[in-house]
């Protein structure tokens, strides 16, 4: 899924706050660091068609190791990361051998960056596009521990060696129970392209993204290198309902589900006083899906008063809009019997405006990501009744005034200076 640099940034620093409360709490001081060291393979299409020089004005396989290079040097130390290619080697026509194009340029381990980037600057356009085998090889070279294990293909095309369907090599893979996944990127990808990757990304719980520039490559690979430094939150399957009143009810975590184009979907959070609900949500358009389309998410009390919301819009040159909110409820008194002040249930509503040709399928829902914390309210926290569009009332009417006053008194000048001018 290709994210723009704004949108990127703002969905990092945001899900960067959420993970406040889900991560698991570090390490006392003095104590050793028992975590085994995540695994990362990223896996490079060499075929001949990545001299297409249709990226930026430059040819893809040049795009990919300006990118290539970039991420090689930010890559976190604690990474043990390697490098596969598929198509690199065999130039010729046979379509036995092309299909067995695939080898571990760089193999996993710690990384020695000047050797690495040696490596990706041999390569040159070749061959086929083996993507089923070389998954399959990247797979074998990651096996192994119990370390948190990552392979993010990066491709110009379909895979051209069937029947072994790339689609359900991940599928196997995914059924290993080994916890491997696998992060797809489209250069300037075909819907054919687009398909098949996305359904390689799905079947392991990865993401796909359709990249258009270099600097978006760059920074995807970037960050999908830097998430397997992080500690793994697996999503939590659920459904949302069609009213607050039969809302599954959501304890801080990570969710995912599927929504239809258009449709609204209602969870529940519970809120004590003193505390603040945070939460977002990204929705992925895993297929051709028209241009401009949005996403809502709406904080509501049970009785159906708004009191805070998100929105986000794109216009088709991503793969994935996201948006949050936050809500402090300021404390309140404890009860007459003590103890502390009972849970007041926010729900929180998901919409989305997406839509798609009639030959689209529907079925099923474009995956939705909804992440939920609720943390202690900061000391300053307003309350609840400047949310909402209170606020922005409030907002519009003193900018209002200040502007009434500040052109009489700026009237007032100007005659003022006239009048002296004249009588000088």
């Amino acid at each position: 899924m290709i994210i723009r640099k704004r949108l990127a940034a703002g969905v990092c620093g945001l899900l960067a706050t959420l993970a406040i409360g889900l991560l698991p709490t570090p390490a006392a001081a003095g104590e050793p660091d028992a975590k085994p060291a995540p695994k990362v393979e990223l896996v490079l299409d060499v075929s001949g068609s990545m001299r297409a020089r249709d990226l930026d004005g430059r040819s893809r396989m040049a795009a990919a190791k300006t990118a290539f290079n970039e991420v090689l040097d930010a890559v976190p130390d604690e990474v043990q990361l390697g490098i596969r290619t598929l198509g690199a080697n065999y130039p010729g026509q046979d379509r036995k051998v092309g299909c067995k194009d695939t080898k571990l340029l760089y193999p996993v381990g710690p990384l020695d960056r000047t050797e690495a980037k040696t490596a990706v600057g041999t390569l040159a356009p070749t061959g086929w596009t083996p993507i089923g085998p070389a998954l399959l090889g990247a797979a074998d070279d990651l096996k192994g521990g119990d370390a948190t294990r990552r392979i993010v293909l990066i491709t110009d095309g379909e895979d051209t060696c069937q029947p072994l369907d790339p689609c359900e090599v991940a599928r196997d893979i995914a059924a290993k129970g080994i916890h491997l996944t696998v992060d797809t990127l489209g250069l300037l990808p075909d819907d054919k392209t687009r398909k098949q990757l996305s359904c390689i990304a799905e079947a392991t719980g990865g993401t796909y993204t359709s990249v258009q520039h270099t600097d978006q490559l760059r920074d995807r690979v970037h960050q999908l290198v830097d998430r397997a430094a992080d500690p793994v939150v697996t999503p939590v399957a659920t459904r949302g309902a069609q009213e607050c009143s039969t809302a599954p009810e959501l304890k801080p975590g990570l969710y995912n589900d599927r929504e239809k184009f258009a449709e609204h979907r209602w969870y529940r959070v519970g809120v004590r006083p003193g505390q603040e609900l945070r939460a977002s949500v990204s929705i992925g358009a895993d297929r051709a899906v028209d241009n401009d389309y949005g996403v809502l998410l709406r904080a509501v009390s049970t009785h159906g008063r708004e009191i805070v919301r998100g929105s986000e819009a794109g216009d088709g040159r991503t793969d994935v809009v996201s948006t949050g909110l936050r809500y402090p409820l300021p404390d309140a008194d404890a009860p007459d019997g003590g103890g502390e002040p009972p849970a007041q249930m926010i729900c929180l509503q998901v919409s989305n405006s997406f839509s798609a040709p009639a030959s689209v399928k529907r079925d099923p829902g474009l995956p939705v990501e909804l992440a939920v914390d609720v943390v202690d309210a900061p000391h300053d926290a307003a309350d609840p009744a400047s949310f909402g569009l209170g606020r922005g009332w409030w907002l519009l009417i003193t900018l209002a005034l200040a502007g009434l006053v500040g052109g009489l008194v700026w009237g007032w000048i100007s005659r003022w200076r006239i009048s002296v001018w004249r009588t000088n």
